[in-house]
């Protein structure tokens, strides 16, 4: 009798379970959380959170530094002196508070030189606040149009985020997260004598494979989004379907737009990895990194909990679309200072 009390025990939460209904009554339509682990997520974000200063009231109507105070500065442009001093502080604290300025920027001993592109984070870091800008401004029906995100959002105060993926097979079912379109698999009817389903089951569990990676990364089951009766009917699935779906469209935008094509940026130099091991590296078969929802969300079905420290809010930086400074030079591509 007591290992059955003991199987039981190991193998449920204990109570209080919250089910909070999604959509139509029954039908399973619902999230199911436990207050406990709730709290202690929660509780974990709040401990972690960068002492970051707001930019103060009244700083965006300044007008934008004055040709000759910075060099090479391609996609924020826009921004005031204090904004842009700001902004670099933010982003330090962000995304390599232990490296400091001189994770992307050469300064050293004898010389500090913030206009040089010599480091490549520095490269990579400019792209990225150009798709942190697309995405809050183009993206805006799925990241929230007053809030947004920030670099925070998925660095939470390291270089390389936790949560990216990489080639692995020709049929990688992340693949969807890129350039895959073949990811429905539900035939229309029940048996297969009422018509045709070509998929094969091979495609049938990279689709669920994937579903299940955008279960986890965002700590709910299938039916925060789905009715489970009818998986594929759009009018009787909960709302969050269609915000996955805008935001599955904005992630392949992302990789498509910002991360593929720093493929030739990132180092091959093996000694490069082995002096900064905090930096990062290509994948078994050549490629860069690239994103997921798990990026993001890390198992929390709001980014944070929706909590303000991954919003963008305030940031003219991350909520408008840069231009370059009066004093850079023409973009080729992205450029930039470091921003």
């Amino acid at each position: 009798m007591a290992s059955v009390v003991v199987v039981a025990a190991t193998a449920c939460e204990r109570p209080p379970v919250d089910v909070v209904q999604t959509g139509f009554r029954g039908v399973a339509l619902e999230y199911v959380e436990n207050p406990r682990t709730l709290e202690d997520s929660i509780n974990a974000i709040n401990d972690r959170i960068p002492q970051v200063q707001p930019i103060p009231a009244g700083v965006g109507d300044l007008p934008v530094a004055d040709p000759g105070t910075y060099e090479n500065v391609q996609v924020l442009g826009h921004l005031s002196a204090a904004e842009f001093t700001l902004t670099m502080n933010a982003v330090t604290q962000w995304v390599a508070p232990e490296a400091g300025c001189n994770y992307c920027h050469v300064v050293g001993p004898d010389s500090v030189n913030y206009a040089s592109d010599a480091i490549y984070t520095k490269l990579v870091a400019r792209r990225m606040f150009q798709m942190v800008q697309d995405i809050n401004v183009n993206w805006s029906e799925h990241v929230g149009e007053d809030r947004g995100v920030n670099c925070w959002t998925c660095h939470q105060g390291q270089p390389v985020p936790t949560n990216y993926w990489f080639y692995t097979d020709e049929n990688q079912p992340l693949r969807w997260y890129l350039d895959r379109d073949d990811f429905r698999v539900q035939g229309p009817v029940a048996l297969a004598s009422q018509g045709e389903n070509l998929n094969t089951i091979k495609q049938t569990r990279g689709a669920y494979s994937l579903m299940i990676n955008m279960s986890n990364a965002l700590g709910v089951n299938c039916t925060y989004c789905h009715n489970s009766a009818r998986f594929a009917d759009w009018d009787e699935s909960a709302p969050q379907r269609v915000t996955a779906l805008r935001g599955l469209r904005m992630l392949r935008n992302a990789n498509m737009e910002y991360m593929v094509p720093l493929q030739d940026v990132w180092p091959t130099d093996v000694a490069e990895y082995a002096s900064h091991p905090d930096r990062p590296r290509l994948g078994p078969l050549g490629d860069g990194p690239k994103m997921m929802c798990a990026t993001c969300h890390q198992g929390a079905y709001k980014p944070q909990y929706s909590n303000p420290v991954s919003w963008a809010e305030s940031f003219n930086a991350l909520t408008q679309l840069g231009r370059p400074h009066a004093t850079a030079a023409p973009a080729a591509d992205e450029g930039g200072e470091g921003g």
